[in-house]
């Protein structure tokens, strides 16, 4: 007697494709993420100069190589993720929270304010955002707190924009007008029925704001606008390796790739969430 067994059903089981640059960008991430929770796990003193080994291409006993003073490029560059991220998390702090506040201002408030507030991020967004923070530097002056300041600034009107839209959707909502209907204050209705309702694609437009906060950090260092040396921050590494590129490459080049990596991860990890969040994600 031969017992049948049940036939498949199809479209039951739906295999994943592979991604491995998902894969790879998430393990990038990861990476960084670690170098800045724990950099001793990885790398020794960032500062440590050794004369008799100066500007050494990478072997088993330097890595990365070692700089001009003869600090060795691996540690720098592993304690730079500290300095690098730091920084674009504190900017893409800043840009998120005034972007809301702003953003929930220009959508609340009376036809004269918004027009207003909106003219005024359209006329912020319209600057190159490398040139828009050189001008907030300009004026504030150098270091590492103008840094942060002038990159939240430069990102903040993407943000206030989204949450702005967002806004003039939500505030006409049926449970909002319901909830005006019933007598709620204006601050109850803002925190517990219009701010939770817009801020959804928030923290995927500041996962791929973050890459750009780190890059733009970056190319200001480069400049010396900056954290400045011996800070081992990879676009003041980048600043002071670039004079001996012909003689000793490792030393701009290994912190560049360092840069490159991490803001192609988060960028990479951030549409996958925008993809998710957009409902295409297959």
């Amino acid at each position: 007697m031969t017992v049948a067994l049940p036939r498949p059903v199809a479209g039951r089981l739906t295999l994943r494709r592979p991604r491995p640059g998902l894969t790879a960008a998430t393990a990038v991430l990861a990476l960084a993420l670690t170098a800045v929770a724990w950099p001793s796990l990885f790398a020794g003193d960032p500062l440590a100069a050794d004369p008799l080994h100066v500007l050494e291409a990478p072997s088993a006993a330097h890595w990365f190589g070692t700089d001009q003073l003869g600090r060795d490029v691996f540690d720098r560059v592993v304690h730079g993720a500290r300095h690098s991220l730091s920084i674009g998390v504190a900017a893409t702090v800043i840009a998120v929270g005034a972007g809301i506040l702003l953003g929930l201002l220009a959508g609340l408030t009376h036809k004269a304010a918004d027009e207003v507030l909106s003219r005024g991020f359209d006329a912020l967004a319209a600057f190159p955002l490398v040139l828009l923070a050189l001008l907030f530097i300009a004026i504030a002056g150098t270091g590492t707190v103008s840094l942060i300041v002038a990159i939240g600034i430069a990102t903040l009107p993407h943000y206030a924009r989204v949450v702005r839209a967002q806004t003039l959707v939500v505030r006409r909502a049926p449970y909002v007008t319901h909830a005006v209907a019933f007598g709620a204050s204006r601050t109850r209705l803002v925190l517990r029925h219009v701010l939770p309702n817009v801020l959804g694609p928030i923290p995927v437009l500041a996962m791929i704001g973050l890459g750009e906060a780190v890059l733009i950090a970056a190319g200001l260092s480069f400049l010396g606008l900056g954290p400045q040396p011996p800070s081992p921050e990879w676009g003041a590494m980048l600043s002071e390796g670039r004079g001996y590129l012909h003689i000793a490459w490792w030393a701009s080049v290994l912190p560049g790739c360092a840069v490159t990596a991490t803001v192609i991860s988060l960028t990479v990890i951030g549409r996958h969430l925008q993809n998710r969040f957009e409902g295409r994600h297959q």
